[in-house]
């Protein structure tokens, strides 16, 4: 079973400290450092796969931030019950501006705590960017928003919410060292040559997700290996270049190495 990419082998917990969690991390301090006055939302965007949720996770890891997932179907009331629950506190019984205001009072116990919402696209998507802003205006917490790569042009439509955003930071695609640190986590006890690390990367786009896909399979290989051909350093001779997972629903993954 392919593991999530927030989700490392059971030998091999924790995160790794990939370049998109630094900028993240950047942005968060920069949100809680502002100054009086200043705007209090901030905006992580990119295409899939690029590690943004990846990124949010190991931020909450280190900074003890609130984090919210929205899903298709929220609603509103959805929206503020889970900030709420994520807060600690049970949703009373109310209209939505009562549940607004209580998740304003639970934040505001705590501003300096950052509340991080994954999947922002969903929000403007619903129309509901303006019932963020009152949260975030009130409280005055640090508020990340991290969606795909339309969410900045999606911001501009709401003049309110677009004017208090202090920073955009866009994700990038994984580079050689980001893709050496997540073999490291996810094959701790195998040798990735240079060469192997540089063609998972082509591989998968430059995109974590994939690249944790193909290091797991990579894994596995080794795994289910009998022979004791992976007793050395792995290198790119091994794979045949139609093995890997490139997202391409027009290919067929192999099951074997070369």
């Amino acid at each position: 079973m392919t593991q999530s990419l927030n989700q490392a082998p059971d030998n091999a917990g924790g995160l790794a400290a990939l370049k998109n969690v630094a900028r993240f991390l950047t942005l968060v301090e920069l949100l809680r450092a502002r100054g009086p006055h200043l705007p209090g939302i901030g905006v992580f965007h990119g295409y899939s796969g690029y590690g943004k949720t990846y990124s949010a996770i190991y931020a909450q890891n280190v900074t003890g931030a609130l984090r919210v997932e929205v899903g298709d179907s929220w609603t509103r009331k959805k929206l503020l019950e889970n900030i709420l629950k994520e807060a600690g506190h049970q949703p009373r019984r109310g209209s939505i501006a009562d549940l607004t205001e209580q998740t304003i009072l639970a934040l505001g116990d705590d501003f300096d705590r950052p509340l991080i919402i994954d999947e922002a696209d969903k929000l403007a998507d619903k129309h509901m960017l303006e019932l963020i802003r009152e949260i975030q205006e009130h409280s005055q917490v640090p508020m990340l928003l991290i969606g795909e790569e339309l969410l900045p042009q999606k911001l501009q439509k709401v003049e309110r919410v677009h004017n208090r955003v202090l920073e955009w930071v866009p994700a990038e695609k994984c580079d050689v060292e980001d893709t050496r640190a997540l073999a490291d986590l996810f094959c701790p006890d195998l040798v990735l040559g240079e060469d192997l690390i540089v063609q998972v990367l082509e591989k998968s786009g430059g995109r974590a997700r994939r690249i944790v896909v193909n290091l797991n399979r990579i894994r596995e290989a080794a795994r289910n290996e009998r022979s004791g051909r992976f007793g050395g350093a792995l290198t790119a001779g091994r794979f045949a270049e139609d093995w890997f997972y490139t997202g391409d629903p027009r290919g067929r993954i192999k099951g074997r190495a070369a």
